[in-house]
C-alpha cells in the first residue's frame, strides 16, 4: 500500500491533469463557439444580400405593372408548391424583401451573385465600416421591424448598430424603439462633465444613461390606479423589483442589481438607498433614488450623501466614484442642470414614463409584447 506521501503525489498529478484537461475543453469550447458565431454571421450576411436581390427583382418588375396587381402572390404561392417545407417565401414576406430593397436602394447596380459584405460596400458607399457591419450581420426579421416603426435613417443606424452590439432579440429591439431610445441616448441632465476627472470615464457616464425610460411592464390600471400621476414611490419600487430583469433591459448595458433599500450606514446614521447597481463597463456603483413627483433641487443633497457614503464604505479601492441617478416622473432640464452644477459627486436626474403615457399613434402603431412573443 502507498505511502502517505506517495498518495499525496498521485493525487497531485491527478489534479493537475484534470486542470489541464478542463484547460483543454475551455479552449476547445470557446473555438466552437465563436466558428459557430461566425458561421451563424455569414448565414446572415448571405441571406440579407439574397433577399435585397430578391427585393430588387420584385420592385423593378411589380411596380411598373409588368406582372400584374397579384404577382407577389402567386410567385409565393408556386414557391411553396415546388419547394414543399420552404420557409421565409409567404408573400408577406416577398413584400417586406421588396421594401427592404426601396428603403436602402441607391442609383448603384450590382450583380446580385456577390453574397458577401462587398455589397453592402459597393451599394452603401457612405456607410462606416463599423455600419456595414452592424448591417449585414442582423437578422432580416430585425431589418423588417425597424424598417416598419422607424423612418429617420440615423435612427435606423442607431438600432441596426445597437442589435448588433448588444445581440437583441426581436421583442427586445421592438422594447427600445417604443421606448424612442434613439432620442433619449445621451441627453441625461448631469454634472459628469466636471464632477468625474477622467474625460474618458465621463464620456462613457454621459453615454450610458439615457434622460428617459419607458417602464412599460409598470401597468397602472392592473395596479388599479386610474392616473398613473398618483403612482408613488414605494408602488414604483417594488414593480421594479419584481420586474428586474426587463428594469436592467431597460436601463441600460453591463447592469447588475445590488439589492433594494440597500442599507449604509454614515455619520452615526442609517440610510437606505432606494436601488442599488454596479455598471461593468464604468467600473461604478449607480446610485438610484425614485421619486413619484416632480424633480426638488433638495434630492441631491440627499443623494450627494448616499455617494459619499458608498465611496467611503462600501467602493473597492479598483473602482470608479459612485454616480448617482434621481429617477423621477417630471423634470426641467434647465432647472436640474442648474441645480446639479456645484456638486462634486456625479449625478443625473431621468425621467420615467408608463406605458399608458406614450403617445396614443406610437401606442397603436407597435405590437404588443405578449402579441409579438406569440407570434414569434
Amino acid at each position: 500500500m502507498p505511502d502517505t506521501d506517495e498518495c499525496k503525489k498521485i493525487i497531485k498529478e491527478m489534479n493537475n491533469n484534470i486542470e489541464i484537461y478542463q484547460q483543454a475543453v475551455d479552449t476547445i469550447k470557446r473555438a466552437i463557439v465563436e466558428c459557430q458565431q461566425l458561421a451563424i454571421k455569414k448565414v446572415a450576411n448571405i441571406q440579407l444580400a439574397l433577399y435585397y436581390g430578391i427585393g430588387r427583382y420584385l420592385s423593378q418588375n411589380t411596380r411598373v405593372n409588368t406582372w400584374g396587381s397579384g404577382a407577389i402572390d402567386e410567385i409565393s404561392s408556386r414557391l411553396q408548391r415546388e419547394m414543399p417545407g420552404l420557409r421565409g417565401f409567404s408573400s408577406r414576406n416577398l413584400r417586406y424583401m421588396r421594401t427592404f430593397y426601396e428603403e436602402w436602394t441607391t442609383d448603384l447596380e450590382i450583380p446580385t451573385s456577390k453574397l458577401d459584405e462587398v455589397v453592402w460596400k459597393s451599394q452603401f458607399p457612405n456607410l462606416s465600416a463599423e455600419d456595414i457591419v452592424a448591417f449585414s450581420s442582423i437578422a432580416f426579421t430585425h431589418h423588417t421591424e425597424i424598417l416598419k416603426y422607424v423612418k429617420d435613417r440615423d435612427a435606423r443606424l442607431y438600432y441596426i448598430r445597437q442589435c448588433a452590439l448588444n445581440s437583441w432579440k426581436v421583442e427586445t429591439l421592438i422594447k427600445h424603439i417604443k421606448a424612442d431610445d434613439f432620442h433619449h441616448q445621451a441627453q441625461l441632465p448631469s454634472n459628469f462633465a466636471v464632477a468625474i476627472p477622467s474625460h474618458e470615464q465621463a464620456i462613457r457616464a454621459i453615454t450610458a444613461f439615457k434622460d428617459s425610460y419607458l417602464l412599460d411592464f409598470i401597468n397602472t390600471e392592473e395596479l388599479g390606479i386610474r392616473d398613473p400621476e398618483d403612482i408613488d414611490e414605494r408602488v414604483l419600487e417594488q414593480e421594479i423589483v419584481q420586474n428586474i430583469k426587463q428594469f436592467i433591459l431597460t436601463f441600460g448595458k453591463d447592469f447588475s442589481f445590488i439589492g433594494n433599500q440597500y442599507r449604509i450606514e454614515a455619520g452615526g446614521k442609517e440610510h437606505f438607498i432606494d436601488l442599488l447597481f454596479y455598471n461593468r463597463e464604468l467600473q461604478s456603483l449607480v446610485a438610484v433614488e425614485l421619486k413619484a413627483g416632480e424633480f426638488k433641487a433638495a434630492y441631491l443633497g440627499q443623494l450627494h450623501i448616499y455617494l459619499q457614503a458608498l465611496d467611503d464604505y462600501v467602493r473597492k479601492p479598483f473602482e470608479n466614484p459612485s454616480i448617482g441617478i434621481i429617477l423621477c416622473k417630471s423634470a426641467e432640464r434647465t432647472y436640474v442642470e442648474y441645480a446639479v452644477r456645484d456638486y462634486d459627486k456625479p449625478m443625473g436626474v431621468a425621467t420615467f414614463r408608463t406605458t399608458e403615457e406614450m403617445p396614443n399613434n406610437l401606442r397603436k402603431a407597435l405590437p404588443n409584447i405578449e402579441e409579438l412573443r406569440k407570434l414569434l
